[in-house]
């Protein structure tokens, strides 16, 4: 049985930088199709604003109990400051950069019935480089007395320059776990830690034929990178772990499976927090295993809290 770090995790310091998002969800109850076109009506009865993306990695690792400061970007619009609000009340530190230069806050607004996704809408669009510029002068500030920084991506644009943002913490003298996006994988060379699912990690190595063959490659792409760890994230299948000294690995724990949005967060952050509060790798795998097993039995983009992993 495993005792969860209370007062470790309490003094632990946690950077987050990377793609911010605004998850907005309208609920409501479909009970006829539109004589318009050939869709379900739905009769909107409650409106909710997540943090997602790198903000959603924030939330989660406030809601274990650890001190966290978020860094990103975001647009000057409704979102934006819709953002700025949840930080706040989830007890997040705002280190977040505002783009006046015509970026929009990245939303995802979904349209649900009687709990079922009927459709997505996404606003979006990249920074500029006036923003980047102001992330990368704050960030050398950020890393003042953290005990770890995350990377969050997902691709839009506020880890253009994530090489740039390894190197600092590099310097610093400061772990950086990665939660990477896309194949171009070299660009997180220097990191501690990289945490792909397995869709990401087929686009790094190709696919495997068999767990020997997902070791070699793992490894090989481990030491190509210069990285202490890689955590696979496999679903069903649970997760990963490898290091210089081998192969670990831990069954999934979900009872039921619900909802997988932002389960990824959810793993990232309780790893990260499990680290900066002085665990091996093995045991914060674990941890993050059983946050994993946990958030994909909630709607949407959740938290996972202390005392749900403790229980």
């Amino acid at each position: 049985m495993m005792v969860f770090p209370a007062s470790a995790v309490q003094a632990a310091r946690i950077l987050v930088v990377g793609d911010i998002m605004l998850d907005r969800y309208w609920f409501g109850e479909v009970d006829r199709i539109s004589p318009e076109a050939p869709v379900p009506v739905v009769r909107v009865a409650r409106r909710e604003d997540r943090l997602g993306g790198a903000a959603n990695v924030a939330r989660n690792i406030a809601a274990l109990g650890a001190q966290v400061s978020l860094m990103g970007i975001v647009g000057a619009d409704e979102a934006g400051a819709r953002v700025r609000a949840l930080i706040r009340e989830s007890g997040i530190r705002d280190g977040l950069v505002e783009d006046a230069e015509g970026m929009d806050t990245t939303l995802k607004m979904r349209v649900l019935g009687r709990q079922q996704q009927l459709l997505r809408v996404d606003f979006e669009q990249g920074p500029g480089e006036r923003a980047l510029d102001a992330l990368d002068a704050g960030l050398a500030d950020g890393l003042r007395g953290v005990d770890l920084l995350v990377l969050s991506d997902y691709a839009k644009g506020a880890l253009a320059r994530v090489e740039h943002l390894i190197a600092l913490a590099r310097d610093a003298g400061v772990p950086v776990l990665v939660d990477p996006k896309g194949h171009r994988y070299k660009r997180y060379q220097g990191a501690t830690l990289v945490t792909p699912n397995r869709s990401e990690m087929q686009d790094a190595v190709g696919r495997w034929d068999s767990e020997e063959d997902l070791t070699a490659r793992a490894q090989a792409l481990r030491t190509e990178l210069a990285l202490e760890a890689l955590l696979i994230t496999r679903s069903e299948q649970g997760m990963t772990l490898y290091t210089q000294a081998g192969r670990q690995h831990a069954d999934a724990q979900a009872q039921e499976v619900f909802d997988v949005s932002g389960a990824g967060d959810t793993v990232l952050a309780t790893l990260a927090v499990m680290r900066a509060a002085g665990l091996g790798w093995y045991d914060a795998m674990l941890w993050a295993n059983r946050a994993g097993g946990i958030v994909v039995g909630k709607l949407g983009t959740s938290i996972v809290t202390a005392q749900e992993l403790s229980a």
